[in-house]
């Protein structure tokens, strides 16, 4: 059960944390723009987009998780499997955005496919 709740932790501080490369990029371009920040990452070209996508792309994957994961406590199925397949998400999670970051784009999608899978599972095994 402690596995799954630290994942939970994890991907919900993904968001957050993935945004320090965004405002980075932010700041390289000219310093970030906290009066209009929305505005100046939509002006952002190269890996100050792909930054953008990777902190937008961290919420809707919390769409996913978050109630697998939750389901598996609910339903008290929180054994290694469940284990397994959390941490699997976590980690095609951070495997994606280092993917997306540094432009490696098949990959990407790959650990993607590998997050929503491990997603869905949580759901399955808890049928």
């Amino acid at each position: 059960m402690t596995t799954i709740i630290i994942c939970l932790i994890i991907a919900t501080s993904m968001p957050i944390l993935f945004k320090a490369p965004l405002a980075y990029a932010q700041n390289k371009a000219g310093g970030y723009n906290n009066r209009y920040p929305r505005a100046q990452q939509n002006k952002l070209r190269g890996f100050g987009a792909r930054a953008k996508a990777v902190h937008e792309n961290s919420f809707e994957a919390l769409i996913m998780f978050v109630p697998g994961a939750l389901t598996a406590l609910i339903t008290h199925n929180v054994g290694e499997i469940a284990q397994y397949l959390a941490i699997g998400f976590i980690v095609s999670r951070l495997i994606y955005a280092l993917c997306y970051w540094f432009n490696v784009h098949r990959l990407r999608s790959l650990f993607w496919g590998v997050g929503f899978a491990c997603s869905i599972g949580l759901l399955v095994i808890s049928l």
